[in-house]
């Protein structure tokens, strides 16, 4: 999803006020509306932005999408809930048995993509050179099918709690 900043953002950013952070402010100057929120966090990750850091921005009011998406388009690109989650499953999810695109929430493979890359950048970002190879991965994986196929090998990495969200992203 591509945000560009909205007046009460430029303001923010000109009287430098004290609802944004250094490292925040650094990534918001990024918001020019021609990079997606991807690339911003792939380009950000090493401050430590992440998609929270981009939603606080959005819910400050002081980025928004860019003219021509819905408010529910824009939500379900920058990550954020439309309709309530559904409850967790009692049990963990085998690796062996991982939902198809189809399956789950209905979204599109394209949606659940879109939702999980931003995650999965900032998870694998955080391993550090530890990760490098995997974080190169997923930055190079094109689909949900990539993205898919990589879960495995970011849950053994980071472990099932910090993979959670993007197995959500993925999979729910």
């Amino acid at each position: 999803m591509v945000l560009v900043k909205t007046q009460a953002g430029q303001e923010a950013l000109k009287d430098r006020r004290g609802s944004l952070s250094s490292r925040q402010r650094s990534a918001f100057i990024l918001f020019d509306g021609k990079r997606t929120t991807g690339e911003i966090l792939a380009a950000t990750a090493a401050m430590g932005i992440t998609q929270d850091d981009v939603q606080a921005m959005i819910a400050q009011g002081l980025l928004e999408p860019l003219a021509g998406k819905s408010a529910a388009v824009a939500a379900v690109a920058a990550g954020l809930p439309v309709a309530p989650a559904p409850a967790p499953l009692a049990d963990a999810m085998d690796l062996g048995t991982v939902a198809a695109a189809g399956e789950g929430s209905g979204r599109s493979p394209m949606e659940r993509y879109q939702a999980a890359y931003p995650i999965a950048t900032e998870i694998t970002a955080g391993l550090g050179l530890r990760g490098f190879r995997l974080n190169l991965a997923v930055e190079s994986a094109g689909s949900f099918d990539d993205l898919a196929a990589l879960a495995p090998k970011i849950r053994e990495a980071v472990g099932d709690a910090k993979f959670e969200r993007l197995d959500k992203a993925l999979f729910d």
